[in-house]
C-alpha cells in the first residue's frame, strides 16, 4: 500500500514544537548548572573577570605592552590586593570570632525577661503534650551538627578554592589576547556574520567591564563611608563593618538586610543602652538606601537599567543553584543574556522583558 500524503506541519505548529523544545533546552541547562557548579562556577567567575579586565589588556596592547605581561600585571595586582586585604582584616575578624559567646552571653541577659516569658509558654505546652501522650515516649536521639566557626571554616575554603581557580582561568584567557575574537571570526561564514559576532563580542565585553567596574567602586565608596562613620561613632571594628558593607552590596535586595542584621545583633551584644544599640545599623542603613535609591541609578545609567523583577528572580535563581557565588553573579550573567538578545534578532522580545522600564535598547551591530 501506498503511504497516504503527509500534511506539512503549520507555521504554529512549528512555533509550538520550538517552544517546548526551548523549555527543555532550559531545563537541562539548569539540571547541569545545578549538579556541575563545582565546576562550572569557578568558570563562570573567571570570564567574567576577563570581560572586566579585557579592556584594560588590550589598551595596554595598544602601547606595545605584550597581552600576557599584562595579564599577569593585572591578575597579581588584583590578588595582592586581595591579599593584603585579607592580613589587615584577619586580627579584627579574629577578635570579633572570638567574641561571640561574649556577645551572645550579653544578648541572653538583655532578652533575659523575654525568654523568660517564652519559655513559661513552652514549659507549659511540654506539660500539656506530656499529659496527652502519657508515659510511654520513644527515646529521642539528637545528631550533632558541626558548628558555626568549621562551617564557616568550610565555607570560606570553598570560596578561596572558587576564586582561585577563577583567577587562574582568567590569566589564561586574557593572555591568550584575541585568540578568541579570531577563532570567532574564523568559524562565521559571512562577512557579514563575521562583523555582527565581534561587534556583539565587543559590546558584551565593553559593557560588562563598565558595569562591574563602575559598581566595584560604588561598593568601595559606599565602604569607606561607613567605615568613617561607624569609626566616628565609636563602634568596634569599623575597618571589617566597611569592607563587609563593600562585599555584600554585590548582593542585590539581600546584600544589605544581611548586613543591618548582622551589625544589628552584634550592637545589641555590645552597646550599653538600646539606643547606642541602633545607631551604628541606622547608619548603614541610610548609606545601603542613598545608595541603592539615588547614587547607583545616576553612576550607571540608562543604558545598563534592568527589569527589577527580573533582577529579583535572576539572583533567586542563582542563589539556589549555586548559593551565595551564584547570587553574586546573577547581575553580571542577567546583563550579558540581555546584551546577546539586543543583539539576536530571534531573542529580541526575552531582550525587552528584561529592560527596565527606561531603559535605552541597543540597535544591532551592522
Amino acid at each position: 500500500m501506498d503511504n497516504p500524503e503527509r500534511t506539512p506541519a503549520t507555521p504554529d505548529v512549528l512555533n509550538a514544537i520550538r517552544r517546548i523544545l526551548f523549555i527543555h533546552l532550559i531545563l537541562v541547562i539548569g539540571c547541569i548548572c545545578y549538579f556541575a557548579k563545582d565546576l562550572l562556577m569557578p568558570m563562570a567567575l573567571g570570564v567574567l573577570i576577563t570581560l572586566t579586565m579585557a579592556p584594560v589588556v588590550r589598551q595596554l596592547s595598544r602601547r606595545k605592552v605584550p597581552a600576557p605581561v599584562s595579564a599577569v600585571l593585572l591578575v597579581v595586582t588584583v590578588g595582592g590586593f586581595i591579599s593584603s586585604l585579607g592580613y589587615v582584616l584577619a586580627n579584627p575578624l579574629t577578635e570579633m570570632i572570638e567574641s561571640i559567646p561574649r556577645i551572645t552571653r550579653s544578648l541572653e541577659f538583655k532578652l533575659l525577661p523575654y525568654k523568660e516569658s517564652v519559655e513559661a509558654i513552652s514549659e507549659a505546652g511540654k506539660q500539656v503534650e506530656k499529659m496527652a501522650a502519657g508515659d510511654d515516649q520513644p527515646e529521642r536521639v539528637v545528631i550533632e551538627q558541626p558548628g558555626i566557626i568549621s562551617s564557616t571554616a568550610s565555607t570560606v575554603a570553598n570560596g578561596l578554592t572558587t576564586v582561585m581557580l577563577a583567577f587562574v582561568l582568567s590569566l589564561f584567557m586574557l593572555a591568550s589576547g584575541t585568540l578568541f575574537h579570531e577563532k570567532l571570526v574564523s568559524v562565521m561564514p559571512r562577512l557579514e556574520d563575521k562583523k555582527r559576532a565581534l561587534g556583539v563580542a565587543y559590546s558584551v565585553e565593553r559593557s560588562v567591564s563598565r558595569y562591574l567596574l563602575t559598581v566595584a567602586l560604588i561598593n568601595v565608596g559606599l565602604g569607606v563611608v561607613i567605615m568613617l562613620l561607624l569609626f566616628l561613632t565609636g563602634t568596634p571594628n569599623p575597618v571589617l563593618w566597611g569592607v563587609m558593607a563593600a562585599l555584600l552590596n554585590f548582593l542585590p535586595f539581600a546584600g544589605a538586610l544581611v548586613g543591618v542584621g548582622l551589625l544589628t545583633i552584634v550592637s545589641l551584644g555590645t552597646a550599653p543602652t538600646l539606643p547606642a544599640a541602633m545607631l551604628a545599623p541606622l547608619i548603614y542603613f541610610t548609606c545601603t538606601t542613598i545608595e541603592g535609591n539615588f547614587v547607583t541609578p545616576a553612576i550607571v545609567g540608562r543604558r545598563l537599567q534592568l527589569n527589577i523583577v527580573a533582577v529579583f528572580l535572576a539572583v533567586v535563581i542563582w542563589g539556589w543553584l549555586w548559593g551565595i557565588g551564584g547570587a553574586l553573579m546573577a547581575v553580571p550573567i542577567l546583563l550579558v543574556v540581555k546584551i546577546l538578545s539586543d543583539h539576536v534578532e530571534s531573542w529580541k522580545v526575552f531582550g525587552e522583558f528584561l529592560s527596565g522600564r527606561e531603559a535605552v535598547v541597543t540597535k544591532p551591530t551592522e
